[in-house]
């Protein structure tokens, strides 16, 4: 189970647009991706996220990390912001 700390974090985004536009924007202090996401949709976040040296933290699946953020569907990206 995801770190249930993840459930108390004020600053976050939720989905693959609004996480690439935090990592870009140079706002995001770590990304949560679901293991059950398709490729094409991860990648591109992942290679952000090794440019900009951002930590990166697997989920088991998209139902679950969708849960932790507080929406009724699955997520494949989040993306903690700094504060």
């Amino acid at each position: 189970m995801l770190d249930e700390s993840l459930k108390k974090v004020q600053n976050m985004v939720v989905g693959l647009k609004q996480t690439s536009r935090a990592l870009e924007n140079g706002g995001a202090s770590s990304v949560y991706f679901a293991k059950d996401a398709e490729s094409h949709i991860l990648l591109p976040i992942i290679e952000l996220c090794k440019k900009e040296q951002i930590p990166m933290k697997e989920v088991s699946s998209m139902t679950e990390l969708g849960k932790v953020c507080g929406i009724k569907v699955g997520a494949a990206v989040a993306a903690v912001l700094e504060k």
